[in-house]
């Protein structure tokens, strides 16, 4: 089996406006425990992009193709790989970037995908659903009744966090920039929505808590915010961080010297370390049961672009202002 695959590559960083370029090769069939994916749909992440800029440059090799999510087709199956998978929908995930026309993923570490759920929804099931679930139960151990903070709460990932929180039964504090995403928050789940620009945020969380601070705090922002965030935490518990939207360091000086909280940082890749394949495929299985039961949702994308318009769809994903929902590769 041999077949024409396009494909989007960089053979060194930079900007990804600059550097994709959309090339063509032959694919081979799959080898052992290996499916062959023929790929529908592709969200675009910061996660995808900021690995060009070279941001991790010590750990990619050149050249390489983006994409860490996406859903497709199996088209052919390696040995060892059951035959009744061929045309079934899937995540191939953790194999190949899924920017290109077909990938070949491990055939262990692929999520079936049920009828009931579209490609648009089925996408964007790993990147930020994954890591709102691990962090709420697995790194903070959330109990019924906790209070829980997040801050850049009115992005994507801060909506998943508001509807675990209701399907966990956690007060959310969900801090904000602006007011844009109030009420949406408030329907998702959060218990109360806090415009920093408009509250300090340590003595409201102190008067809300009753002087206690909250149980857990996940921080997307770094900085000063971020630092503030973290002495929002009561004695007992615990800070994650796992983003840097301001692009500057947290002051742990400063978290250690307010509180005593413990604190850590989540990468998803680590976790994907040391996770088997079962535990791999029971937290999708959680995450699909929690979408077919109508409790999480995920943004519908706000554009889509053939994968030979890479260009003008990486542009259009960057300039973020504001917009909701993703910038998909068809």
């Amino acid at each position: 089996m041999c077949v024409d695959n396009q494909y989007i590559t960089f053979y060194r960083f930079g900007s990804p406006s600059d550097v994709l370029k959309v090339e063509e090769r032959s694919i081979t069939a799959p080898q052992r425990g290996e499916v062959l994916v023929r790929m529908t749909a592709r969200p675009i992440n910061p996660s995808d992009l900021i690995p060009i800029g070279g941001a991790y440059s010590h750990r990619i090799s050149l050249p390489g193709i983006p994409g860490y999510e996406g859903v497709g087709i199996v088209e052919a199956v390696g040995e060892d790989v059951p035959q009744e998978l061929i045309g079934k929908r899937v995540l191939p995930l953790r194999g190949e970037g899924t920017w290109q026309r077909f990938v070949k993923a491990p055939a262990a570490w692929a999520i079936a995908i049920p009828d009931t759920l579209g490609d648009d929804m089925a996408a964007q099931l790993y990147i930020n659903p994954v890591t709102a679930w691990v962090i709420c139960r697995q790194i903070l151990g959330l109990k019924p009744g906790d209070v829980l903070i997040v801050n850049a709460c009115g992005s994507s990932l801060g909506r998943i966090f508001a509807q675990l929180s209701r399907c966990f039964g956690v007060r959310l504090i969900a801090v904000t920039r602006n007011d844009r995403h109030t009420k949406e928050l408030l329907r998702l789940g959060a218990m109360r929505v806090i415009n920093e620009n408009e509250l300090d945020l340590l003595p409201t969380i102190m008067e809300l808590t009753g002087g206690l601070g909250v149980n857990a705090a996940v921080d997307m922002v770094g900085g000063e915010p971020g630092t503030e965030l973290a002495c929002c935490v009561g004695g007992n518990g615990i800070f994650v961080t796992l983003g840097l939207l301001s692009g500057i360091s947290l002051n742990w000086v400063e978290i250690k010297r307010r509180t005593n909280a413990s604190a850590t940082m989540f990468h998803l890749r680590h976790w994907n370390e040391a996770v088997s394949a079962q535990g791999w495929q029971d937290t999708f299985r959680e995450l699909i049961s929690l979408v077919q039961a109508g409790k999480l949702s995920l943004l519908p994308p706000r554009s889509r672009f053939e994968l030979c318009q890479v260009d003008a769809a990486v542009r259009e994903a960057e300039a973020n202002e504001g917009k909701q929902g993703k910038c998909f590769l068809m």
